[in-house]
Order: structure tokens, then sequence, then C-alpha cells
């Protein structure tokens, strides 16, 4: 039995929050540990106290639940979540957001990406790079909402390190029909991936490219590769 109050677990929500994602981590990547986690939680009515706690009118609780239900993985919480994004506290937003990225799934990236246009772009990149399923990528990479909502994909594919997008990626980098700032996005992503075989076509863009911006983006990617690959053997 779990013989903590909701009030303890909401006082230490980083280290509570911290073990919690150590549990479930330990208890790999199939249901059972995490069911038996989660059990536990609903079994003591823990869990249902936190979701009603993403409401409470202090700032402090509300961010404090969003942090353990996000890392207790509560998919029952995600649309209570979703409205903390707008919270007027900076706090509550930023441990939604995060919330967010922990729980994954399609609502949770659904949500993340209709407040594309209020989250910072490095934050919603890094939470979307944790609740995006290659499916999820895949489909945004193909129909972007918006400018940014492109942007936050492709950086979420470097954050991701995802071999697999090297192809689509380059070929982003090269169409001078995606924006500018799409394209200098993608040279920043294949530099975080690391795949050499971006190497030839990243040199092509940084000797040939006619914008100074994307040139240089490329230049900085190719380099990093050409880092992380090592001295060619003699």
């Amino acid at each position: 039995m779990l013989n903590v109050t909701v009030a303890d677990l909401l006082a230490e929500p980083e280290q509570v929050g911290s073990v919690i994602a150590s549990t479930l981590d330990r208890a790999g990547p199939g249901l059972t540990g995490h069911w038996r986690v989660m059990e536990l939680f609903r079994r003591s009515g823990r869990s249902a106290e936190l979701v009603n706690a993403l409401v409470s009118p202090n700032p402090a609780t509300r961010a404090a639940a969003a942090r353990l239900c996000g890392a207790l993985r509560l998919t029952e919480s995600v649309m209570w979540i979703a409205d903390l994004v707008r919270d007027p506290d900076p706090t509550v937003r930023d441990s939604a957001i995060r919330a967010l990225g922990q729980l994954g799934g399609r609502r949770s990236v659904e949500a993340l990406m209709a407040s594309v246009d209020k989250i910072p772009l490095h934050r919603l990149a890094i939470a979307l790079a944790q609740a995006a399923t290659d499916i999820d990528i895949e489909a945004l990479m193909r129909q972007p909402a918006s400018e940014k909502a492109a942007v936050v994909t492709v950086l979420a594919c470097g954050l991701r390190r995802d071999a697999l997008r090297v192809p689509p990626l380059l070929g982003i980098a090269h169409d001078k029909r995606w924006p500018r700032q799409v394209r200098i996005a993608a040279c920043h992503s294949l530099g975080m991936i690391g795949d050499p075989s971006a190497v030839g076509a990243l040199d092509i863009l940084a000797e040939k490219d006619p914008d100074p911006a994307l040139k240089k983006a490329a230049a900085l990617a190719w380099k990093r590769l050409q880092h992380a690959a090592g001295p060619r053997p003699v």
C-alpha cells in the first residue's frame, strides 16, 4: 500500500518524480511493471487526487501535480495538462510542457502542436522529441500546419538522433521550396544525428547554396559530422 498522502507527494515533486521515473525505467519496456506502479497509485486513490490537483488555485500545486502526472504517465491527465500550457504562471506552463513530453502518445503530441505559437521553440522541440512516435514524426513532416511546426518537427528529428530521417532531412535542406528556417533546421538536425552518409550532400550546400545563413548551417553540420567520423585511415 502507498502510505503517503497526496500532500506529501506534491511537497517534493522533483524528488518524487525522479523516484517514479527510475522505478518505471527499472521495470523494463513491458507493460507489467508500469501497470503495477499505476495500480498502487490507483488503489490508494492518489492518482485521482493528483489529477484533481491540476486545477488547484495554488500555482505551486498545479505545477507539482503536472510534474507527477507526467512522471506516472497518467493518460487521463492529458487534457487537463494541455490546458496548463496556457496557464498564467510560467512555472506551471513549463511543468505542463515537460509532462506532455513524458506522457507521450497522440493526444500529447496534438496538445503540444496546438500550442506551437505559445511555447518557446527549443522547449517545444525537446518535448516533441520525447512525446512523438515515428508515425507521429512522419505525419508532422509530411503535412506541417505552419512554418514553425515544420521547424519544430525537423529539430525533434535531430534531438531523437533519428537516422531514418536522414534522407528526408537532406531533401528538405536542398529543396528551395521549403522556407529558409526549415532548411536551416534540417541542417542543424543532420549535424545532431551525426550520420556520415550526409557529409557529401552537406558539403554541396556549404559550398554552393546562395543563402549565406544556410551555407553557414550546412558548413557547421558538415564539420560536426567530420569530427564525429574521426580521422580517415591512411
